[in-house]
């Protein structure tokens, strides 16, 4: 899988911030009348601790309350009064590297089971589960295969796919098509059949030097995405943004995925496709995605939010 990751017994005596409330993670707990529970009405950010900071934390919250305005929920926190929540979390599990953050906010407290936000009684619900987690390096050296689903992404009308909602059905019945296929994850098209994202990461390939991704309207507006766009105009790499098929992937020189979790991971296999040439040392990353992969990891350290 794309997050696999080694078990840290540390996780098992954590401090969960519930509401504000510091409690450990076997207590844990919210109502089966929120709106989260009920109805996946919420919205949520994965945040990763780097030496001490959060990286781009200004991009995540932008992102959580962008979110929040669209599906007309109200937060009841400043982004200061949240990002202070968040450290103190931090602090109180003594955290400072090696981290990351799953903050989870939901509509709140329902006074019956019904979709309308006017039932709704309560303020949302904030949780705050911060974990020891890095991702496994024996995945990232051998590359993860990707497999072609069924299932599309949304268009704009349709589920807005902008949106980091709490409502992941369609990502979650992609994963499952492809581990029944025995794939790591799921590679998604858009309505018209251009390559579009994966199921929790996005997609990037490499042809002719050149780094393409797809156009973003089917796609979340990914931070780690939107950083290796970044880095590779500030160092001259030639990057698009586009729309393009299956058959530009299978012929491509080299293909990764990007996410808050695992940063640049590369791609061995699409649809059963060896992409690119196979290397002697047994490293899937190609070139290109070895040196983003570094100037990434460089800009995380750079750019982690610590507090003030």
């Amino acid at each position: 899988m794309t997050h696999d990751y080694a078990d840290d017994p540390r996780n098992a005596s954590i401090l969960i911030s519930v509401n504000g409330q510091l409690v450990p993670r076997e207590q844990a707990v919210v109502s089966v009348f929120d709106s989260g529970f009920i109805l996946g009405d919420g919205i949520w950010e994965g945040l990763r601790v780097v030496d001490g900071g959060i990286a781009f934390l200004d991009a995540h919250l932008a992102r959580l309350y962008e979110g929040a305005k669209a599906i007309d929920m109200d937060i009841g926190l400043s982004r200061e009064a949240l990002a202070a929540r968040i450290f103190d979390c931090l602090a109180a599990n003594g955290m400072t590297d090696g981290v990351h953050i799953r903050l989870m906010v939901t509509r709140g407290i329902k006074k019956t089971p019904y979709q309308d936000p006017r039932v709704t009684i309560g303020p949302a619900t904030i949780v705050i589960i911060p974990e020891y987690k890095i991702a496994s390096e024996a995945k990232k050296r051998a590359g993860i295969d990707l497999f072609t689903v069924h299932v599309r992404r949304t268009a704009p009308d349709m589920q807005d796919q902008k949106l980091n909602s709490h409502s992941k059905l369609n990502c979650i019945l992609a994963c499952i098509q492809a581990a029944k296929a025995g794939a790591d994850e799921a590679l998604m098209l858009d309505p018209d059949g251009a390559v579009a994202t994966c199921n929790s990461t996005h997609f990037f390939i490499v042809r002719g030097g050149e780094v393409w991704t797809s156009d973003g309207l089917y796609c979340l507006g990914g931070i780690t995405r939107a950083n290796v766009i970044r880095l590779c105009r500030e160092h001259r790499i030639v990057v698009r943004e586009k729309r393009f098929s299956l058959t530009d992937v299978y012929g491509a020189d080299e293909a990764f995925v990007t996410g808050t979790f695992a940063g640049l991971t590369a791609v061995h296999r699409v649809d059963g496709r060896i992409i690119g040439t196979p290397p002697d040392d047994g490293d899937r990353a190609g070139p290109v995605t070895r040196r983003l992969s570094a100037l990434y990891k460089d800009l995380a350290r750079r750019e982690s939010v610590r507090r003030a």
